[in-house]
């Protein structure tokens, strides 16, 4: 019989997944206990089910995005539990035909036996009918003898075959009985096992779902610090072009000062300041001379 293609991963479809097999225990045995006629089609519906409904579970779940290595781990247990399910429900259902089978030969055997019983019932009168016939020709005093004789032959000879055809009969429904009670106990594990397929389904759902929520939030915490430097940036940005305009204003500052000729006018500690504020390397070891050459020269360069 061919299998189920195997399960691959959750989607969001996975919600039904193997919560759809039926839990039929109850259906089979009743099933297995109806006539022959009905037997074989049901165990062929009751396959057929199963292998619809696995069909529709491995559809649910093929497109799936992987999710983590514990969410493959459950459903490969979920997918080995099903499959240990459906094995276990066929031979149930196989079970369930050949309990009904021994049961129709059991009945068959009664019926033959009711029939040869008959038979032997009309060939022995019949008999008794011949003897008496022929003891009547010998002689009239016989006929009562003849017939008695007979008649306790004759059922010596029906009480034995009566008593074999119940030994047989009392075998074959014995017979049928114990494979009546295995095909139920199989029926029962099967249903166990498919509770536990449910089971493993279920849960390998939930594992899916917290992954995909724990991924969602860190996609989230990403987004929020990705803003966070975003905004940084501007304020690094805005930052630094404040800075531009200081300097720009500092080096018009510095055109001023060294083209109006006053800098010699200045105290020193105002020619550091101003060489502080143009960036002149070194400045604070300058003389006062050395800050109004380089500042000059600094303003030269910047014209």
């Amino acid at each position: 019989m061919a299998r189920p293609r195997p399960l691959h991963w959750l989607s969001d479809q996975a919600g039904t997944g193997l919560k759809e097999l039926p839990s039929n225990a109850a259906w089979l045995v009743s099933r297995a206990l109806q006539p022959a006629e009905s037997a074989g089609s049901a165990a062929e519906s009751a396959a057929a089910s199963t292998r619809d409904t696995a069909r529709r579970i491995t559809a649910s779940v093929a497109d799936a995005t992987p999710l983590g290595d514990s969410v493959e781990t459950r459903m490969k247990r979920a997918r080995e539990a099903a499959e240990r399910a459906q094995e276990a429900e066929e031979e149930a259902i196989s079970a369930a035909r050949e309990s009904q089978e021994m049961a129709d030969h059991a009945a068959q055997v009664a019926e033959a036996n009711r029939a040869e019983v008959a038979e032997l019932e009309r060939e022995l009168e019949r008999r008794v009918e011949q003897r008496v016939t022929e003891a009547r020709r010998a002689a009239d005093e016989r006929v009562e003898r003849e017939r008695a004789a007979a008649e306790a032959e004759a059922e010596d000879e029906l009480d034995a075959r009566r008593h074999q055809a119940d030994e047989e009969t009392r075998a074959a429904q014995h017979d049928a009985e114990a494979a009546q009670d295995e095909a139920t106990a199989l029926v029962a594990e099967a249903n166990e096992r498919l509770l536990e397929a449910r089971r493993l389904a279920d849960e390998a759902m939930k594992a899916a779902r917290a992954a995909a929520e724990e991924a969602r939030r860190q996609a989230q915490r990403l987004a929020d610090d990705a803003e966070e430097e975003a905004r940084a940036a501007d304020e690094n940005a805005a930052e630094a072009e404040q800075v531009g305009r200081d300097a720009e204003t500092s080096a018009k500052h510095l055109h001023r000062e060294a083209a109006n000729g006053d800098l010699k006018d200045r105290t020193k500690a105002e020619l550091l300041e101003l060489a502080a504020a143009i960036d002149l390397e070194g400045h604070t070891n300058m003389t006062k001379a050395e800050l109004i050459a380089a500042i000059k020269q600094a303003s030269r360069a910047t014209r």
